[in-house]
């Protein structure tokens, strides 16, 4: 039986002062191309070689903090509660999902911006993007209405990308509740029309507490 070793007790504290110190770097750039692996050795107080060894190179390095800090949000949407978790009706669970999605990239608005913009030579190529249309599109399958929701799934995640949530949030200088009402409803507005309905409730009436990252 092969028995898991644990990480070493460094290699973990070296970990967090990397990620530490990548959050604070994107935090406060002006562009997420500005923060290097040199830059985030230097931050962190460690070797660059270091950095190569544990991420294999700036998108792994991407890609582990951003899957670190969506963990929260991973976790409740996989084995959590309502309105996240895989009980939940699919019609109230999809405008769950792209309101927790919204709120964690103007939460990590540069650090989304990386992601998006880093690894294939199209982010719709990325296996974080697939994820989220593949979840979307299930649940979709599950609203009544046309039985392509294909389209429909990646309609509803361009909401959220993080290049129009920094545009809107930062250079339209739109409010976060704002948005988070516009994006309700816009999903409200498909869902509406998947089922034939006409228009839902006002946006923004309720909508669910946010996992924090």
């Amino acid at each position: 039986m092969t028995v898991e070793r644990k990480p070493r007790k460094d290699a973990v504290r070296n970990r967090a002062a990397v990620f530490a110190a990548a959050d604070t770097l994107f935090a406060q750039c002006g562009s997420p191309e500005e923060v290097t692996m040199a830059d985030i050795a230097a931050a962190a107080g460690v070797g660059k070689a270091t950095l190569f060894r544990a991420f294999g190179d700036r998108d792994g390095l991407i890609r582990a903090l951003y899957e670190a800090r969506l963990e929260p949000i991973t976790e409740a949407v996989g084995q959590g509660p309502e309105p996240l978790g895989p009980g939940t009706p699919a019609a109230r669970r999809v405008p769950a999902l792209l309101d927790a999605l919204l709120c964690f990239k103007l939460d990590n608005r540069h650090l989304a911006l990386a992601l998006e913009g880093s690894g294939a030579d199209s982010p719709y190529r990325t296996e974080h993007y697939e994820h989220w249309h593949t979840l979307l599109r299930d649940l979709l399958r599950l609203v009544p209405g046309p039985a392509d929701t294909d389209f429909a799934a990646h309609a509803l995640l361009a909401a959220t990308r993080a290049d129009l949530v920094a545009y809107l949030a930062g250079e339209k200088d739109v409010p976060r509740e704002e948005l988070r009402a516009q994006l309700a409803s816009f999903t409200t507005t498909v869902l509406d029309a998947r089922a034939g309905r006409g228009p839902g409730p006002a946006a923004g009436e309720s909508r669910p507490p946010v996992p924090r990252a």
